[in-house]
């Protein structure tokens, strides 16, 4: 199986205003003048992870990093102010245009799948590219199959947990529940949901237990996050029209696509995949047998590096890398 590149620092780092709020972290690595690719991370609330840069080969890649407003180092932290979908898509347009980029190559996971498809979907024509993992569509489904009914089914255990800080009579709408809470005066109930939260998606995105990522996403600090904007963005149904992304995917059909989908994926189950790969026959999917949701799973890793290899081959020549 092919491992991760190693670690490599940036090149540049930035911080670019894109509003009167909010302030974003961007970085880059890799090569100056390689394929420009854009790391759109998953959440959402997360921001990205020192290992965000490592799915693609340094002397091939111009690799740009950012965290998505209210995430990671982007300023203010967790604010949830422009916060939408149409606000993260328009960032993106404006990092290309920051960094002076004509064209560049998409790679998202999860959350960062469905913003890479809504962005590609608006601005076709900045996009050589798409590389994805994991599909979620943004759609009420979606997000009831993982924070209503659905995956709860393959893990009750650990659905137990994420319940727990809910009374049973509010347990028919976890989303408002949960916001309750979150924005609750209590600090220590806050926290205590922030956390059940994010460990409830580590609990759910690997096939065996790792405890690395559970402990990643319970960090005080990214598990407030990833609540807060979570919720905000699952609760106004990602700021998107019912199936947007599939109705408008005429729009990317002269774009080469590669799909990298967990066969056993219980947070994004992989009729998404199959429903995208259907609508978009430019792209290929690829079921990984021995995988769940988790781009740390080393059979993800390796065909996640796989398809950038493949992608970095259909363009290499353009860029003289």
């Amino acid at each position: 199986m092919l491992p991760l590149y190693p670690e490599i620092k940036p090149f540049a780092r930035h911080m670019l205003e894109v509003d009167d709020v909010h302030s974003l972290y961007i970085d880059e690595s890799g090569t100056p003048d390689g394929i420009p690719v854009l790391f759109v991370h998953s959440g959402p609330g997360s921001g990205c992870e020192f290992d965000s840069r490592c799915f693609f080969n340094p002397e091939k890649y111009r690799i740009i990093l950012f965290d998505q407003r209210g995430a990671g180092r982007s300023t203010p932290h967790s604010d949830l102010s422009n916060n939408t979908t149409a606000d993260l898509v328009a960032d993106m347009e404006k990092i290309r245009q920051f960094l002076k980029v004509d064209k560049w190559i998409l790679f998202g996971g999860g959350w960062g799948s469905m913003l890479s498809l809504v962005y590609a979907e608006t601005h076709p024509d900045s996009v050589l590219g798409i590389v994805l993992r994991g599909i979620f569509l943004g759609r009420k489904s979606d997000v009831d199959w993982i924070y209503q009914e659905g995956a709860s089914k393959f893990f009750p255990d650990h659905w137990e947990d994420f319940v727990s800080p809910i009374a049973p009579s509010e347990r028919h709408d976890f989303l408002s529940a949960y916001e309750k809470r979150i924005n609750g005066a209590d600090e220590l109930a806050r926290m205590g949901a922030a956390k059940a939260w994010s460990r409830w998606e580590a609990d759910c995105s690997t096939l065996h237990p790792n405890p690395r990522l559970t402990k990643h996403l319970t960090d005080p600090h990214r598990a407030m996050a990833r609540c807060l904007i979570g919720i905000h963005y699952f609760s106004n149904q990602c700021f998107l029209e019912d199936n947007q992304i599939l109705n408008n995917v005429d729009a990317i059909q002269e774009i080469p696509g590669i799909i990298v989908h967990g066969r056993y994926d219980m947070l994004c189950p992989v009729q998404n995949a199959h429903d995208l790969k259907t609508a978009w026959p430019n792209s290929q999917l690829y079921l990984v047998r021995e995988a769940g949701h988790s781009a740390t799973e080393p059979a993800l890793i390796d065909a996640l590096v796989r398809a950038t290899r493949d992608m970095a081959l259909r363009f290499e020549n353009d860029f003289g890398v």
